[in-house]
């Protein structure tokens, strides 16, 4: 089974392979033609170096044709640009104890970390000298200015938005749009297969995550929960309250009932992690599964979605 992260480097080294041909027939022509060439680079050449205009949540800013040093304040911003190939300098984690997302691998090794996503540091961002800065208003408008003096700064409106809109937003800000939907139409491609091979239609599902005493369940606008619709099931109906997930009390656990449901915790391998609620209630869940949180939870982006998806498949086959 592929890895979420060796299926994008395999996308990536797909189209680094193409361009290398391309510019090697490219160069094989200019050879040809050396004797009558113009020496004058072209207008076109001078038009992609050329600093580009990103709209964003706080108007519109120039950024670098092509960033180099880029810091990222969301897990989403961090996903997004290891998955084209772009390792930021630093970024913004949930945990500084925890350090960058593992699930990332060896792609996202020398990514140093500025702080948390709830309060970056913008003395350690300065002193990594960015030449790009991606945050979210909905967090960090307070710091806005102080980035912005820093490196030019974008920002989209919410973590909360369609997981998919912040990672062309991201790709927007890196330049690279059309990788970043190829690899959000790979994302929906595998969906399909998943869907198809198991046939998912018709049954319901629900991602728990517990935590403080009480039980997060994740709605269909949600990063995993939009995974789950995607592959075809369906979450189970209930007021969302305008949110990505709701929380209920251990005693109304059986709120949370579905044909399948995935619990989060840091150890799959540890049952003693479902929660006691669930475990006292075990006929309604007949079909429970552990899954890792590093992924389902804050893994956001097209490798953390196919991560996701690595473990739907694994599941499901395992229940067939």
């Amino acid at each position: 089974m592929r890895s979420a992260v060796s299926t994008v480097r395999s996308r990536v080294a797909v189209l680094a392979a193409v361009t290398a041909l391309g510019l090697g027939l490219s160069a094989c022509a200019a050879d040809a033609d050396a004797g009558t060439a113009d020496p004058t680079p072209s207008a076109s050449a001078d038009a992609s170096d050329a600093p580009r205009v990103v709209e964003h949540a706080r108007g519109e800013t120039e950024v670098p044709a092509h960033p180099q040093r880029v810091v990222v304040l969301e897990p989403v911003q961090l996903d997004t640009a290891v998955a084209l190939g772009v390792e930021p300098v630093g970024a913004a984690v949930l945990n500084e104890a925890l350090g960058v997302p593992a699930y990332l691998g060896d792609a996202a090794a020398d990514v140093q970390t500025v702080g948390t996503v709830q309060e970056p540091n913008v003395q350690k961002i300065a002193a990594l000298q960015p030449d790009l800065i991606i945050g979210t208003e909905s967090r960090h408008s307070a710091l806005y200015d102080q980035l912005s003096d820093v490196a030019p700064t974008v920002f989209m409106a919410t973590q909360t938005d369609p997981w998919q809109d912040n990672v062309r937003f991201t790709a927007t800000a890196l330049g690279d749009e059309a990788d970043a939907q190829k690899l959000l139409d790979a994302y929906d491609a595998r969906c399909q297969e998943i869907a198809d091979e198991f046939g998912t239609a018709g049954q319901t599902a629900q991602l728990i995550r517990p935590r403080d005493g009480i039980l997060t369940l994740y709605g269909p606008t949600s990063f995993a929960g939009s995974t789950l619709e995607c592959v075809g099931f369906t979450t189970p109906e209930r007021d969302w309250e305008n949110s990505i997930s709701v929380d209920v009390s251990p005693e109304n656990v059986l709120d949370a009932k579905a044909d399948h449901v995935f619990v989060t915790t840091t150890d799959v391998t540890d049952e003693s992690s479902v929660p006691e609620a669930v475990r006292a209630n075990a006929a309604a869940f007949p079909q429970l599964h552990l899954v890792d949180q590093a992924w389902w939870i804050t893994g956001v982006g097209p490798l953390g979605g196919q991560a996701v998806l690595d473990d739907i498949e694994k599941i499901l086959s395992a229940a067939s």
